[in-house]
């Protein structure tokens, strides 16, 4: 009876190690003490290879299968340890009642207590592995509800995005305010729609590859850069040397003051002041109206005393006021219109010969900046070119009375290189780039001698977007507008 009840423990540890998933149930070697061992392995029962940490739902299902087979296991190896447990019981007591063979029996007792301290430890590192699994699984339970709520939020986000979409197309074209909250009130009437087209073409414009001034004309060394002394400034005429920093007076509060002109009389008449200033938002396609200003305050507060309604549309930024008229461009024409700001009304029409017009010649930041007018210590002046100088600026003087031609310079500078410009003593000045912070004024043409000279003039664009620029000789600065900003620079000249 005694080799039946011992094969019985060992059949009992050769199930233990079948359930637990081993193809070769036990290794026997011998450790560094030359103590006999036997180890097992126990393979996944569910997966043939780890599973990919992105697949959350596949492990998930996958970890949940390899608990309940370790769960499985873990029950057969407790139910055999019973099992050995009581055969250990049993062969104790034979062993006490002094049987024949105790001593085998002995060394059998000793050998199944190292096999279930063996499945015990197998046990243990079950319950480990199970532990581990479950965490995993709570991980990843917590990682698919994260991305759960983020897919849901995103879902909302894009059906909230679409139904903006929709009430957009549906939404006809706002309309587009004159001037700021408090010019609102004081406006006679409605503002004017702008045009869509033409701000997208004068953004594109603005957008491209600016075009450097041709540098086919030599640098005249002699012409300085600023003045050496004070005693070189003259209050007077002279030649520009030194153009200062810019000084910001207002910013345009929505996107018809995106390009613009403002100004002031060199030569006012009354009622009229030096501090009486004019602004015109230019962003549009019926633009007429022409806020009127008493004072410097009252501008940079947004309280106009008059809203004029031109007779008119402007084309763009090259109107300019002088002796209280209003001078400026009809819209998609060749025609200068003179008008009286004092009597509300339109004084003189007249056509500036062979002027190329809206979007023909316009300066490098485009805005349909064909005709520039332009004031200085002698008077009107006229920037533009025509079909006959193939691009070049072509410079006319003015009669302010009759609008008539009284002389015209053709020059080698390209209208379409240069950014903008501005007549100063009878010398047009250009300015490198609309839109680079450290720009320059780039080239000078004499009228009173017919020559260029290339200049390297720093000028700031701080704004990065400047769209007109002109000259008041009684304040000896530069009136510009700058992406919505009203700014001026105060100019050095040189003694003639």
């Amino acid at each position: 009876m005694a080799p039946a009840q011992l094969l019985l423990p060992l059949l009992v540890l050769c199930r233990a190690s079948v359930a637990l998933g081993s193809a070769d149930p036990f290794k026997r070697a011998n450790d560094q003490n030359g103590k006999c061992t036997y180890t097992f392995t126990v393979p996944s029962q569910s997966e043939e290879s780890c599973p990919d940490p992105g697949q959350t739902m596949s492990a998930i299902r996958a970890l949940q299968q390899e608990h309940r087979t370790y769960q499985l296991d873990l029950d057969s190896v407790k139910s055999r340890l019973g099992l050995l447990e009581r055969l250990l019981s049993q062969l104790d007591r034979m062993h006490g009642a002094a049987v024949p063979g105790a001593g085998e029996l002995q060394r059998e007792v000793e050998t199944l207590r190292r096999e279930r301290a063996q499945l015990q430890g197998a046990a243990r590192r079950l319950e480990e592995a199970l532990s581990n699994l479950q965490r995993e699984k709570s991980a990843l339970e917590e990682e698919r509800h994260r991305l759960q709520r983020a897919n849901s939020a995103l879902v909302q986000n894009l059906e909230s995005k679409q139904r903006e979409v929709a009430e957009l197309r549906q939404r006809p074209c706002p309309q587009v305010a004159e001037a700021s909250v408090q010019d609102a009130h004081l406006e006679p009437r409605q503002a004017s729609r702008w045009d869509t087209d033409s701000v997208v073409y004068q953004e594109l414009k603005s957008e491209r590859s600016e075009v450097p001034a041709s540098t086919h004309l030599q640098e005249n060394p002699s012409f300085p850069n600023r003045p050496s002394s004070t005693e070189d400034i003259n209050t007077d005429c002279g030649e520009l040397v030194w153009v200062g920093e810019p000084v910001t007076f207002r910013r345009a509060e929505n996107i018809a003051g995106k390009y613009g002109v403002w100004m002031r009389d060199p030569e006012p008449v009354p009622p009229y002041t030096h501090e009486t200033t004019w602004r015109i938002d230019t962003v549009g396609t019926d633009i007429r109206q022409v806020f009127e200003y008493e004072n410097l305050d009252q501008f940079m507060k947004g309280y106009p005393s008059k809203v004029h309604v031109l007779p008119q549309a402007v084309e763009s930024t090259g109107a300019v006021v002088y002796k209280g008229f209003l001078y400026y461009q009809r819209r998609k024409s060749r025609l200068l219109f003179k008008y009286n700001l004092r009597m509300e009304s339109l004084a003189l029409q007249k056509e500036l010969p062979n002027a190329g017009y809206h979007g023909q010649f316009p300066y490098s930041w485009g805005g349909y900046t064909d005709i520039d007018l332009a004031i200085d210590e002698t008077g009107l002046w006229a920037i533009y070119s025509t079909d006959t100088a193939k691009g070049a600026i072509v410079l006319s003087k003015l009669d302010p009375d009759t609008l008539e031609v009284q002389q015209t310079w053709e020059t080698a500078i390209r209208k379409q290189s240069v950014a903008n410009s501005f007549v100063i003593c009878g010398t047009l000045y250009t300015v490198s780039s609309y839109s680079s912070l450290d720009a320059i004024i780039s080239f000078a043409y004499d009228t009173s001698t017919g020559e260029s000279r290339q200049l390297s003039i720093p000028f700031k664009n701080r704004y990065r977007y400047n769209s007109m620029m002109d000259y008041n000789p009684t304040l000896k600065q530069i009136f510009a507008w700058d992406n919505f900003n009203m700014v001026t620079y105060d100019v050095q000249l040189s003694k003639m």
